[in-house]
């Protein structure tokens, strides 16, 4: 499980299956009201403040997104409450859970790959090319090169070979196409994948 502050008032957690499966939880579960995902989704509250000092008290804006062979997203939004209505005499008095969350689950098949080196990438675009040619966007986040594919951008049949060159030089990543959005820098908007190999030769 990692937790990622994304502003003062959001926070980003990435959970792989392995982080699912140790809690007996199955992915199509998170779309469930039961009680281990509660437990989990506690447990990720407490990690935040522990790690972040981040205060789930108050509203929540809740997004789970499950990507493809990565895991799943959990976006946390906190909003405002009014302190006083919970106080009457005594700071004491707030409720155990003030959890009043908002959930809005998402299932996306996007294919997001990071990659720290861009030779590396350029590398991956060569071997990529022969499996896609107009697709992919290319952000810049937090250091890393991110390359970005619609599930409609790759064939079917050529998905696996796809996801095969791309584990060998990237990593995925948990980023969703809203973080990208809202904090990337986007680099290439379009046919990244053929404008990479045009632009650069490989060391290959």
């Amino acid at each position: 499980m990692k937790i990622e502050r994304l502003s003062q008032d959001k926070i980003r957690i990435f959970l792989t299956f392995d982080d699912l499966s140790e809690r007996g939880i199955q992915r199509e579960d998170m779309w469930q009201e039961i009680p281990k995902v509660h437990e989990l989704f506690t447990e990720m509250m407490d990690q935040a403040y522990s790690e972040l000092g981040f205060d789930a008290t108050g509203p929540l804006a809740v997004e789970v997104f499950a990507l493809p062979a990565q895991g799943m997203v959990v976006i946390v939004t906190r909003g405002k409450y009014d302190h006083q209505q919970y106080v009457s005499g005594s700071d004491d008095e707030l409720p155990e859970e003030v959890y009043e969350m908002e959930v809005t689950l998402e299932q996306s098949d996007s294919i997001i790959y990071a990659f720290s080196d861009f030779e590396v990438l350029i590398e991956a675009a060569h071997m990529l090319r022969s499996n896609i040619t107009e697709a992919g966007k290319l952000y810049h986040y937090r250091g890393k090169w991110i390359l970005y594919l619609e599930p409609e951008e790759v064939d079917e049949d050529r998905h696996a070979a796809l996801i095969a060159v791309l584990a060998e030089f990237g990593e995925g990543s948990s980023l969703t196409p809203a973080v990208l959005e809202e904090y990337g820098k986007l680099v290439m908007a379009e046919n990244a994948v053929a404008t990479i190999c045009s632009h650069f030769d490989s060391r290959g």
